[in-house]
């Protein structure tokens, strides 16, 4: 089928396609600055009236990374709604996840999804884990000017490294300001002051994939003790927080009954002991 383009349509085309930059971000910027997620809002807006996501864990472990998130959007002091997703796949071997502004928060993690995939796609090669956390520090520093409005996105990126063979986690600051966490674990959220202090005690860069999970579900479920805005495990509705992997074998995101058994567990254990699992102190 012949398609038929007026001189308009070939000029448009044209200047798509002789873009001199493989990022997607910058090309909706020059050709359609209104579909970026960050030119929507108006200053007469307050950003506390709208809809939040909280708190979002991750640490490293033997064979990658672990990322968990609640399910819990606020407005104010009212539940906005309980199935947020706020951890997403960036690609293959790297995870996303969001706190702030819901609507904004959600709509850069899956533009920053595209801008990875756009990348691939112009240039032939995949970019580095630390070009992807590069990437995603310009696309947070666009945010600047809605973020003094209030309407702050403050993403935790993290994946598998080929080159070095271990998981990285990387923070970011509203302005775009990057971090890479060396430690092993980080939190961002509300409950994240709640989250580190649990991490601080349990996490060890040597457990196994099911103990990470497992320590990522008890710091989220101390941060929901803590922090109003955070939701813990909600079994009555059967509402579970979102869990990714990340290791040399690729990404993937637990399942519901996955989380459920992993999530009931630790709710059983907390009826016994409240306060949930001791670090051991050595002598």
């Amino acid at each position: 089928m012949t398609m038929l383009y007026g001189n308009d349509e070939r000029h448009q085309l044209a200047k798509y396609m002789s873009t001199p930059t493989s990022s997607f971000t910058e090309l909706l910027a020059e050709h359609h600055p209104g579909a970026l997620p960050w030119s929507h809002a108006s200053g007469s807006q307050p950003g506390s009236a709208m809809p939040h996501g909280t708190t979002i864990i991750t640490l490293r472990f033997a064979d990658g990374i672990v990322m968990a998130g609640d399910r819990q959007v606020t407005s104010g002091t009212t539940i906005a709604y309980r199935y947020g997703e706020k951890v997403y796949a960036a690609d293959n071997s790297s995870v996303v996840g969001v706190a702030g502004t819901a609507a904004l928060a959600f709509e850069m993690a899956k533009l920053f999804q595209v801008e990875l995939l756009h990348y691939e796609k112009i240039e032939g090669v995949e970019l580095s884990l630390q070009g992807k956390a590069n990437k995603l520090a310009g696309m947070v520093r666009g945010n600047l000017e809605m973020a003094m409005q209030g309407l702050t996105v403050v993403p935790l990126y993290a994946g598998y490294d080929a080159d070095s063979g271990i998981g990285r986690i990387y923070s970011y600051d509203p302005a775009g300001g990057l971090t890479e966490e060396f430690k092993g674990y980080h939190s961002i959220g509300s409950g994240s002051i709640f989250a580190l202090g649990s991490l601080k005690k349990l996490h060890d860069v040597g457990l196994d994939e099911q103990a990470a999970v497992t320590v990522a579900l008890e710091a989220l479920y101390d941060a929901a003790e803590g922090d109003t805005a955070t939701m813990g495990p909600d079994l009555a509705r059967g509402i579970y927080p979102i869990v990714h992997v990340v290791t040399a074998d690729g990404g993937r995101a637990l399942t519901d009954a996955e989380t459920e058994t992993f999530a009931r567990g630790i709710v059983e254990r907390r009826q016994s002991a409240p306060d949930g699992p001791r670090a051991i102190i050595e002598s």
